[in-house]
């Protein structure tokens, strides 16, 4: 599954050493993506925080990476034991690499991930005036309901089958392969 994206940027998964670099691309996220990420302004140590907590919980994060940094990210996060099928997608794309299509291949992985992992129900809100977020919503067959001045898209997931087991397998393993010859490339060049 090989998704064109700008800036020759890959998306895969992020590693569990790979928190700070999650957290600086919250940091960078101007006040706009950030309110609307977050469904109101936070402050930075809130992020911080906010980082730390996501690293410690049975969170799937992938990365949208152009130059070994994260331009737009996508948590796949479990809304815990009173709702075991059901979990909540939230995207993050900074300014120069929105309406490229980032959020869209971020949305799509996170929604093979999902059904992966058994969830029966993706939850995305966002607020009432984050028309991108309810267009993203809307693309992928989601549901939009009003509530508490925000919109929430549900989106029903699929069983898990062979080939979309294999097509998460593939995709973890091109984003492994390219981060390895990375890694080596930057290695080689020291």
């Amino acid at each position: 599954m090989h998704e064109v994206l700008p800036e020759s940027g890959v998306i895969r998964k992020l590693w569990i050493g790979e928190t700070a670099k999650y957290r600086e691309h919250l940091l960078r996220l101007d006040p706009e993506s950030r309110h609307n990420r977050f469904a109101g302004g936070v402050s930075d140590d809130f992020i911080r925080n906010y980082v730390e907590l996501t690293a410690g919980l049975d969170t799937v994060v992938h990365g949208f990476f152009v130059d070994r940094m994260i331009r737009g990210a996508a948590e796949l996060r479990p809304l815990g034991a009173q709702f075991p099928r059901q979990a909540e997608a939230a995207i993050s794309v900074e300014k120069p690499w929105q309406s490229h299509g980032v959020g869209s291949a971020l949305l799509r992985r996170t929604l093979l991930t999902a059904r992966n992992r058994g969830y029966q129900l993706l939850h995305m809100a966002c607020l009432a005036n984050n028309h991108r977020m309810q267009q993203l919503a809307r693309k992928f067959a989601a549901e939009l309901t009003f509530d508490f001045g925000g919109e929430v898209g549900e989106v029903e997931s699929s069983r898990p089958t062979p080939l979309s087991m294999m097509r998460e397998m593939m995709s973890d393993s091109h984003g492994f392969a390219t981060a390895m010859l990375e890694l080596q490339s930057r290695m080689l060049r020291a």
